[in-house]
């Protein structure tokens, strides 16, 4: 069946450390699966939407993991490139308290060596909404290209856009990153930034002024992410803040791509603006309370249950 979402970008293996300490003193990992896009797939899907997923993969185990979490997520995996002479990015999470030191082994990922010629054109055109991000930018010059040739296809279709900033400072100039940005937000129907790097990007501190400042280039809507304080959601009728849920979060990975993915899945299913974000600020909440980008994401049940407990 075809998906109603596409996303692309680069996905990464994930070895999380079980025990606290640097990343030369941690004995012991657990396996996992990250990046931004990826995170987005799964929980779109456990929210009920049809998704397909675009990168390139190393022909590996790595991989092959992938391969094998999308199809258990009934991700439709059918368009993706196995690249023989690249590997699958991966990271390293270390730990000590709170604070989540990260250690990547990604420069020339098969993902970044994704090209506009590997795109297939009827996949993209025959979705609703192709979903995009800043790292899948970031990461190299040819995968910044493909991601602006997806858009054109998705815009020449009619089709919608979303797109999370995803500002990286350590892959690419804050310059450079801002060009692109917001180029790339003048392109989409709905986009995602962070509270934190919003202000990187734009200058600007307060969550209405940035808001606003992103409306003005052109999306029909504007979700800021403000984390523990929940969310803001801006149209040109109207800014709104939603207060967050009340969880014991002990993990914000992933939580991001989490919001994104259940917002977008609500937003194709026809629910109103405000309703799209309390789904997703719920199923954000859910995710920080376990460890790892995909174990903790939640599916419609226990999204609905925890919004049930919540204060309106």
């Amino acid at each position: 069946m075809q998906p109603d979402i596409i996303a692309i970008g680069e996905p990464m293996f994930e070895l999380s450390a079980e025990e606290e300490g640097s990343l030369s003193e941690v004995r012991r990992f657990v396996a996992g699966w990250g990046g931004d896009t990826s995170n987005f797939s799964i929980a779109a899907s456990r929210a009920g939407a049809r998704v397909g997923y675009l990168t390139r993969l190393g022909d590996d185990a790595f991989g092959d993991s992938f391969i094998n979490l999308w199809q258990r997520e009934g991700i439709d995996v059918s368009r993706i490139v196995k690249d023989p002479e690249a590997f699958t990015a991966a990271y390293f999470i270390s730990r000590k308290g709170k604070q989540h030191h990260f250690t990547y082994l990604r420069k020339g990922s098969a993902a970044s060596r994704m090209t506009p010629e590997f795109l297939p054109r009827d996949f993209i055109a025959s979705a609703r909404l192709l979903h995009i991000s800043g790292i899948s930018q970031a990461i190299s010059v040819s995968a910044c290209d493909t991601i602006a040739a997806a858009i054109t296809l998705a815009r020449a279709a009619g089709r919608l856009v979303s797109y999370d900033p995803n500002f990286r400072p350590q892959l690419w100039s804050l310059d450079r990153a801002r060009e692109v940005i917001h180029k790339t937000c003048r392109q989409a129907d709905l986009i995602f930034p962070s509270l934190d790097e919003a202000r990187l990007l734009t200058g600007l501190a307060s969550p209405d002024e940035i808001a606003r400042f992103y409306l003005g280039l052109g999306p029909k809507v504007v979700v800021v992410k403000l984390g523990a304080e929940g969310a803001l959601l801006a149209t040109t009728d109207d800014l709104c803040t939603f207060p967050p849920n009340k969880v014991n979060a002990i993990d914000m990975s992933g939580a991001g791509d989490t919001f994104d993915g259940a917002f977008v899945a609500r937003y194709l299913a026809g629910w109103p603006l405000d309703a799209c974000v309390r789904f997703a600020n719920a199923a954000a909440a859910i995710t920080t309370t376990g460890l790892g980008c995909v174990t903790p994401v939640p599916r419609i049940a226990d999204i609905e249950a925890l919004m049930a407990r919540q204060p309106r």
